[in-house]
């Protein structure tokens, strides 16, 4: 049990020039609003397959998969063949396209008709968990009464669901990249730490992945959430979306595709046509882009960069490694910040100075505390239809 009693205080000096939340602007006109960071929209999330957990049910999600009959992880061991033979599989041909596989696959019958092309049917156990996760922030009765600022606690209060939110992007975005079922690397490389000056995503990267996504069933429409409510969706026609950083603008701008023609379309282009996601900056080939400001990436992971002329994002002479992100509709279910018209998944507990405070070690009830604690919970529903470009990045 820590002892440290240090809190957010006015300051010693009368007119709090030390004081732990800065200096006090008694003396200048300004308009607050201007100084308070815009709150970070929301990026990930808006794409989730939100389910609302159950009390009394455990920390734990499960779903059954049903695999589809013609496709190849659908093993199972009921399979008898038209004539009539035991096979080792019954899902027919799987995935093959195969013109000659599939010819010799096919469940034909004979005029007796007999037992005969029986198939079978697998299902898949996934499961997600959850985490409780929270912060707390103290303050004495002086931080409020004599700061300059006298919406000083509502811009705390706010802050606090706003850094919430932001660490909930983060875990998201680490569990998205960790579950991405189709990897690809963009030029030769073959792993990040073969990523280097070369292995920049190119227009046939994108559409190598496309193909992947497609051959996995991920459909084009996407289901994104607008609102604060569970039922306030919009559908995002004619492309799947693709998350990136900031620092990967740049690559896009300069790529072209088969024709030597620009390959990437500014939103604005296109905008007036339907519906937008928040962050959206353009589309190039059959992906739409969203720049996510606090995307992650892999500083330091790639090739070595030491004879590298400075063209490239690159830390400690290694080449950072960029993820541009895919996710298909219905590919993952979390809890967010959203709420059902009843319930919310987040809650925040203030106690003033005063006397719901003061106790044997503030018997004067000076100091008071805001907390917010939330849970946390994931699980890949379809990891095939998350894909995963990693590259480098041109400055």
């Amino acid at each position: 049990m820590t002892t440290d009693t240090t809190q957010r205080q006015y300051g010693a000096d009368k007119n709090g020039a030390n004081a732990t939340m800065g200096n006090q602007l008694t003396k200048y006109y300004f308009h607050k609003k201007a100084l308070i960071e815009a709150r970070k929209l929301q990026v990930f999330m808006q794409l989730a397959d939100v389910r609302t957990m159950p009390k009394n049910s455990g920390k734990e999600i499960k779903q059954y998969h049903y695999l589809p009959l013609l496709d190849d992880a659908n093993v199972n061991s009921q399979g008898i063949d038209a004539a009539g033979a035991v096979i080792a599989n019954g899902n027919l041909y799987g995935s093959s396209k195969d013109i000659g596989t599939i010819s010799g696959k096919l469940p034909l019958l004979s005029e007796t008709g007999g037992r005969v092309n029986r198939v079978g049917f697998t299902r898949k156990e996934i499961s997600g968990t959850f985490e409780k996760l929270g912060f707390f922030d103290e303050y004495t009765k002086e931080s409020l009464d004599f700061d300059s600022d006298e919406e000083l606690e509502m811009h705390i209060n706010r802050e606090m669901i706003n850094g919430a939110h932001e660490i909930t992007e983060d875990m998201l975005q680490i569990d998205l990249l960790s579950a991405a079922g189709v990897v690809r690397y963009a030029g030769n490389a073959t792993s990040k730490l073969t990523i280097g000056a070369d292995d920049v995503v190119a227009y046939k990267d994108l559409l190598a992945l496309d193909i992947d996504l497609t051959n996995n069933r991920t459909p084009k429409s996407t289901t994104a959430i607008t609102g604060t409510r569970l039922v306030d969706t919009k559908v995002i026609p004619g492309a799947r979306i693709a998350y990136i950083g900031n620092e990967l603008l740049t690559t896009l701008e300069k790529m072209v595709d088969f024709h030597g023609e620009r390959a990437f379309t500014h939103v604005e282009k296109y905008a007036a046509g339907g519906t937008t996601l928040n962050g959206e900056v353009g589309q190039a080939g059959p992906f739409r882009f969203v720049v996510a400001p606090e995307m992650l990436r892999w500083a330091g992971a790639g090739a070595d960069a030491s004879g590298e002329a400075g063209l490239h994002y690159e830390t400690a002479q290694k080449f950072d490694v960029f993820p541009i992100l895919v996710v298909g509709d219905q590919s993952f279910t979390t809890i967010g910040f959203q709420t059902d018209g009843k319930t919310v998944k987040f809650d925040i507990k203030h106690k003033k100075p005063g006397l719901d405070t003061a106790d044997r070690n503030d018997p004067y009830g000076e100091t008071g505390f805001m907390s917010i604690k939330w849970f946390y919970g994931f699980m890949a529903l379809r990891p095939e239809r998350i894909g995963l470009i990693l590259t480098a990045a041109t400055l």
